[in-house]
């Protein structure tokens, strides 16, 4: 099997585990406030979900050129499903919140942070169980 899907699904794990890191040290730094952070954060997070996509699509096209073990595609498609309704579902909700709060208003109570940081703990459990199956 080629090397190649096995070195793409290990930079997207670098890069998952590197922001989920920093997330919520930056609200530590002096000098951030709330509104800075969730600013920054939103931009982070459209940069790290649209590096994402592309990790996982050529994930799946160079993982689509060679035999594949089951147990690797169905943590692929998984991947994909849990990548797709974090950007689709979950981070819209995520920065209309952010933005309730940089306007200064307080947003009613949410558990969409929750399933998110749960999704990306999932994403990560896959992706090395993903690196695992396909070495």
């Amino acid at each position: 099997m080629t090397p190649l899907p096995l070195a793409l699904a290990c930079i997207w794990l670098g890069m998952v585990l590197a922001i989920s890191i920093e997330a919520p040290l930056k609200f530590r730094a002096p000098g951030i406030t709330l509104p800075l952070g969730l600013g920054i954060g939103r931009l982070v997070f459209r940069a790290l979900n649209a590096s994402e996509i592309v990790l996982a699509a050529g994930t799946a096209v160079t993982f689509a050129l060679v035999p594949r073990p089951l147990p690797a595609t169905v943590l692929l498609i998984a991947l994909a499903v849990t990548l797709a309704v974090q950007v689709t579902v979950l981070r819209p909700r995520l920065e209309a919140r952010a933005a309730v709060i940089i306007a200064g208003e307080t947003p009613p109570k949410s558990g969409t942070h929750l399933v998110y940081i749960a999704l990306e703990g999932l994403k990560v459990l896959m992706l090395v169980a993903f690196a695992v199956v396909v070495s």
